[in-house]
């Protein structure tokens, strides 16, 4: 997904210029302009905190294209899960079609080494995962445990947390998060 011409087209239909937006979001020019020609991949965070000053959310961002007219359907094959993460980390969502969706479910790819980014994440709800394959170092808070297959975490999402994988081969993570944050 072009992340870059996706923002620039949701910006200017919004009515918004790169300065006014910047301005919104806290940011320079440059860094809206880096984003729109991917020249810059912003992290979730990153990503989320642009979208907020326009607003719209990352659900919206990702699935806007899609026709309303679909029928909602109760299953999903992998083919049919749009990636909403970045460059580095996967973010499969599950029920993009579904209106106005409760939760959130995503099947979370992570290549060796990458993580959500330095700046911890922080927003509303609680969420949850069970660690399917590889070994992820989750932060909450002061607390750090690297987690393997079959091993799981769940807390309050206003807790500042972070993940990584430190393992040598890729990690996947089937997790949800209520309210839906993508």
């Amino acid at each position: 997904m072009d992340i870059g011409a996706r923002l620039q087209r949701v910006r200017t239909a919004r009515g918004l210029s790169q300065r006014e937006l910047a301005r919104r979001v806290g940011v320079t020019n440059s860094t809206i302009s880096l984003i729109e020609q991917n020249k810059v991949s912003p992290s979730v965070s990153s990503l989320k905190k642009v979208l907020d000053g326009i607003p719209i959310s990352l659900a919206d961002f990702f699935t806007q294209d899609l026709d309303p007219g679909e029928p909602e359907q109760p299953f999903y094959a992998a083919a049919e899960l749009p990636d909403v993460g970045n460059n580095d980390i996967h973010y499969f969502l599950v029920g993009q079609r579904r209106p106005q969706r409760q939760m959130c479910i995503l099947r979370e790819v992570m290549p060796p080494g990458s993580d959500t980014g330095e700046a911890m994440l922080v927003h509303e709800g609680e969420e949850g995962g069970v660690i399917v394959s590889g070994q992820v170092e989750v932060t909450v808070g002061s607390q750090v445990r690297v987690l393997g297959p079959g091993d799981a975490y769940y807390f309050e999402s206003r807790i500042p947390h972070r993940f990584r994988n430190v393992g040598e081969g890729e990690a996947v993570i089937v997790s949800a998060n209520t309210p839906a944050t993508f």
